[in-house]
């Protein structure tokens, strides 16, 4: 009876039993196959933020110059999530020279950003992280939502009339009463004290007492260190001299034009003065030298350094083998300098090395001036503004236009005698231009 019974008892509950494990199998499955489609989702679905490290390039800091092994993370132009194109700007960085933009070497989106705006950076340190080939999230051909028109938002006008409320009646106005005469009353008299305590703070300008504190830039820092150094190290001493500017000012009107249309560019006296400091530079060897320890190197090249104005400072970059320029050709190299220069395009190589400096204080109107030597060069020529003056030519008082010049050099190397033959050859070339076509 009981076999009998656990049989018919095993035949009603198998289909349950069968039932149950179809759907244990199923849900085993199920979840093997979200566990799977998760780990895909999660390697390759963007939103999640979850990401392959195989995707993942770190860009260093790039090798800038042999001189320069640090600088400051002056700005990220790109954010963390931000598309990037390959060779795309995306941080820059100031060093003691130059502004040094760091490009990405590949196409991608920034996914980690491993410095701060104003930090210390070294060369070749991790600076920020970047998925190769990926799009930035969200896209950019999303509409921006439409602004809702003024005339929507405004209520239509009712067109059924608003019943207006009854007019009162008017009130009948009271006759004044009749006033008692009141004697005019006399302001009290102020002493000068008085009147000076009376009168309010803005008028005796105290409102505009204001100051501003703004951190010294890199470059600033660098100039202001090398200028004491100079001033420190050299025995600077300055000698001067007056340069007769008729002649080349009649040369420049004569041909500027010529030259603006054959080579394209103007003619200034920058080119001028390169030229014939590169000649004197060679008559005089001492005025191109500099100091190496204990020893004198004497540079049988002249690579002369061009002072230029940027919004950022003052930087020198240096024009190559001038001795073998002619005059147009260095009006040429200046303007490429120049422009590159106030374009914050000037690269490191552009201003390393350099055995004489110009400085032409004279286009911001300098009438006298004594420069600072460049170190570690041995001297510098200041150039100033052309100025009509009195001179004696002939026996004839003659008004001429007549230009300052400065020589500052390191007296431990060059001499008084030096000093002054290298000005009174450069005088002689800028006097009589045709001198230099000569070499004399």
């Amino acid at each position: 009876m009981q076999s009998r019974v656990a049989v018919q008892l095993s035949q009603c509950l198998a289909p349950a039993f069968r039932q149950a494990t179809v759907a244990n199998s199923m849900t085993n499955l199920s979840l093997t196959l979200a566990s799977r489609h998760t780990k895909s989702v999660f390697s390759t679905h963007g939103s999640l933020r979850f990401y392959s490290d195989a995707k993942y390039k770190t860009i260093k800091v790039p090798h800038m110059a042999d001189s320069i092994t640090e600088g400051t993370l002056k700005a990220w132009a790109k954010q963390v999530g931000e598309q990037v194109e390959q060779d795309e700007e995306v941080a820059s960085i100031e060093t003691d020279k130059v502004d040094i933009p760091v490009n990405s070497p590949v196409a991608g989106v920034i996914r980690e950003l491993l410095a701060k705006e104003e930090d210390t950076v070294t060369v070749g340190q991790d600076l920020f992280k970047i998925e190769e080939g990926a799009a930035a999230e969200g896209g950019a051909g999303e509409a921006a939502p439409k602004e809702p028109s003024k005339a929507a938002e405004a209520p239509q006008a009712s067109k059924e009339p608003v019943p207006s409320k009854p007019a009162e009646p008017a009130q009948s106005p009271k006759a004044p009463e009749p006033s008692k005469p009141t004697q005019p009353s006399q302001p009290p008299k102020m002493s000068e004290e008085s009147k000076q305590a009376a009168i309010p703070p803005a008028s005796l300008g105290v409102a505009n007492r204001s100051e501003r504190r703004v951190k010294m830039s890199r470059m600033r820092q660098r100039i202001a260190e090398r200028l004491k150094q100079s001033q420190t190290t050299a025995a600077s001493l300055t000698t001067f001299n007056e340069i007769d500017m008729s002649n080349l000012m009649e040369l420049r009107k004569t041909y500027k034009d010529d030259v603006l249309k054959a080579h394209g560019v103007k003619l200034g006296f920058m080119g001028a003065f390169v030229k014939a400091s590169s000649h004197a530079l060679q008559a005089v060897p001492e005025v191109n030298a500099s100091i190496d320890g204990d020893h004198v190197v004497y540079h049988d090249f002249c690579d002369i350094s061009v002072a230029v104005a940027t919004p950022k400072g003052l930087v020198t970059p240096v024009l190559r083998n001038t001795e073998r320029m002619g005059i147009v050709d260095v009006e040429q190299q200046i303007a490429n300098l120049g422009r590159k220069a106030r374009d914050n395009k000037i690269t490191v190589e552009d201003m390393a090395g350099g055995t004489f400096t110009i400085s032409n204080g004279g286009v911001f109107g300098s009438l006298y001036g004594t420069p600072i030597i460049n170190m570690p060069q041995a001297a510098i020529l200041g150039m100033h503004a052309i100025k009509e003056r009195p001179v004696v030519v002939a026996g004839k008082i003659e008004a001429r236009p007549m230009m300052y010049v400065a020589l500052t050099y390191d007296h431990r190397i060059i001499d008084g005698r030096e000093a002054v033959t290298f000005l009174v050859k450069l005088k002689e070339a800028i006097e009589d231009p045709r001198r230099l076509l000569l070499n004399l």
